[in-house]
């Protein structure tokens, strides 16, 4: 008698895990991505997204025409693609947890090929040298410089340089193009040296994002282009441009760095070394910025891809990052908390409890 009882109360909790299964499968067909994004408040979007509302529709109209749309009907749509890899990009998290979220039910692979076509597309000659350029003639040089000036009050400075370590996971030790140990840096973790230089308004006018992390800043900047650019500029009589680095570049004409040693208070050194402190915090800030507006760049989460396509990720994020800053998106709150997207837990009865979704879902607890 007491296995026939068992064996009933295994068949109800089969019966109880397939409904279960089944109202799932029911509600997740329900659902529609982009009805749920379109509900969000304008908040609660940049929060998700890091941009708004008004500047991912002109984010999709100039990436379209480099975005695939396959024929069938269950192809994944421009519009998701883009919000999938902008989620990725703002939270760092792995495709797995992306693609369970309930607003897209996607698997790990398409989640991976929403955000490999999005980098590519963002990282297409046509789109990011429009948006990550540095100054190309006199004219856009001395707009550059002009602002500086009218912030600081010193004149001749176009922009401010310095490198920022990006983690990824480690390369293959026997890759013979990317061994592993080159690119452990001397904090000990495995990462990208990235170069940026920004202007006054944390715009990113130039990015280097291809050196492994051993690589020192100076040898980096010698290999620059905006190195030759400036070193051609100073030649042909225009010496009253230059950037300022840290202690870890040579001093240049062009490139102006700290008086070394510890100059005596309120002498012409100390006077210097004070403001060029306060005008190079700027790509303090902006690296700031960039890694907590887009933390997939952040130290603790780490890109887990090759470094060629890491590099392409960060060049993916400083083409949005120039993107909020031209277009006025507020700096993100380093105390938020990112809004609850309702990942599904498949050990409890599959339930589909985010807020914003009450109005296409059921929750069952």
């Amino acid at each position: 008698m007491e296995n026939f009882i068992f064996f009933d109360a295994l068949q109800d909790l089969e019966n109880v895990e397939n409904n279960a299964v089944a109202r799932q499968n029911v509600n997740m067909n329900v659902v529609d991505p982009v009805n749920v994004v379109d509900a969000m408040t304008n908040e609660q979007f940049r929060k998700t997204f890091r941009l708004s509302k008004e500047l991912f529709e002109y984010l999709q109209d100039i990436l379209r025409p480099y975005l695939q749309q396959g024929p069938r009907r269950t192809n994944i749509n421009i519009k998701t693609k883009i919000l999938v890899a902008l989620r990725f990009f703002a939270t760092g998290s792995y495709q797995l947890d992306i693609g369970y979220n309930c607003y897209w039910g996607l698997s790990q692979s398409s989640v991976s090929r929403c955000i490999r076509q999005v980098v590519t597309a963002l990282n297409h000659p046509n789109i990011f040298t429009e948006w990550v350029k540095f100054p190309r003639n006199l004219g856009e040089l001395n707009d550059v410089r002009l602002k500086f000036y009218q912030k600081y009050r010193v004149p001749g400075v176009i922009g401010c340089i310095d490198c920022t370590h990006v983690a990824i996971f480690p390369p293959r030790i026997e890759d013979p193009v990317h061994p592993e140990h080159i690119y452990v840096n001397r904090k000990g973790y495995h990462s990208l040296n990235v170069q940026l230089i920004c202007d006054t308004n944390l715009k990113i006018l130039n990015v280097n994002a291809i050196y492994p992390g051993s690589t020192n800043d100076a040898f980096i900047w010698s290999n620059s282009q905006v190195k030759a650019t400036l070193q051609r500029i100073h030649a042909a009589g225009h010496t009253d441009y230059y950037l300022l680095g840290d202690s870890g570049y040579p001093l240049r004409a062009y490139l102006l760095t700290p008086v070394g040693g510890d100059p005596a208070p309120n002498t012409p050194e100390s006077f210097y070394n004070n403001i060029h402190k306060r005008i190079r915090s700027t790509i303090e800030r902006c690296n700031g910025l960039l890694k907590m507006r887009f933390r997939c760049c952040l130290k603790h989460r780490v890109l887990h891809y090759a470094p060629e396509y890491a590099s392409q990720i960060v060049n993916a994020c400083i083409v949005l990052h120039n993107l909020c800053i031209e277009h006025n998106i507020p700096e993100p709150d380093q105390n938020y908390d990112d809004i609850d997207l309702g990942k599904i837990n498949v050990n409890a009865n599959f339930p589909i409890c985010v807020s914003l979704l009450s109005r296409y879902t059921t929750t069952w607890q």
